[in-house]
């Protein structure tokens, strides 16, 4: 597999949908998530990130224009102890609260599947980062139509353990922008990651489609403490 670089990921394609980066930085100390949102109607460009808890949800940007928050409205990041969970819909609480029960991630998983919103079928995409005495391991899934068929689900769930530094992954929901939307197909992908997180924040926005972009979410974790720096950036302020 060839090593890609991020922001010719995502200057390459106006429309990915929603994505997913974990990965490690270039020093080895800290472990790397980042996640964004965009959208194509006015209903799904309504939205931006608040933080919550330890986490982040989305929340209507003007309430009045807000037409269905059913698979636009969740909270994407969630912390359980020392995992970090980070999904594009509301299984995120699916995964958090059955992981809880002693239920491990893939076993969460099969409880849902890819979202109900015909003919598109969006993938449901989701990462856990596993940091615990100085070490650090993260996994991602996707589950998505058989072909575009809803007729049968597909699982797919990659883990990663001890990365390399300077090194991540990133999973999104559409291969490109289409009628219907394409969903992800192959393994997530393997990007470089460099920078601070200002710098990598910056990479990631400057990077997304003007048109289409919505909001950002990176979070940067001292691997050794546990400690973290969050940025959020929203288009509408």
């Amino acid at each position: 597999m060839k090593m890609l670089s991020i922001e010719q990921e995502l200057k390459n394609n106006s429309y990915p949908g929603r994505g997913i980066i974990i990965g490690r930085s270039e020093d080895g100390n800290t472990a790397i998530t980042a996640y964004f949102i965009m959208g194509r109607s006015e209903n799904s460009r309504n939205r931006i990130f608040v933080e919550d808890g330890e986490g982040i949800r989305t929340q209507a940007f003007d309430p009045s224009r807000m037409a269905d928050p059913s698979l636009i409205i969740y909270a994407p990041v969630r912390v359980l102890g020392n995992k970090t969970i980070v999904t594009n819909g509301d299984h995120t609480d699916t995964i958090y609260e059955n992981m809880d029960k002693q239920m491990t991630f893939e076993q969460s998983l099969r409880l849902r599947g890819f979202e109900p919103d015909g003919p598109n079928y969006t993938p449901r995409i989701s990462g856990i980062m596993h940091i615990e005495d100085g070490s650090f391991n993260y996994a991602m899934s996707i589950l998505k139509s058989n072909n575009g068929s809803p007729k049968s689900c597909s699982r797919y769930t990659f883990a990663y353990e001890n990365p390399n530094a300077g090194e991540g992954h990133f999973l999104h929901t559409y291969m490109y922008d289409d009628n219907p939307l394409p969903s992800f197909e192959g393994e997530p992908k393997w990007i470089s990651v460099s920078g601070d997180i200002d710098y990598f924040t910056g990479t990631l926005w400057n990077s997304l489609n003007e048109d289409n972009k919505v909001s950002l979410f990176v979070r940067y974790i001292d691997i050794a403490s546990g400690t973290y720096e969050t940025r959020i950036v929203n288009k509408y302020r």
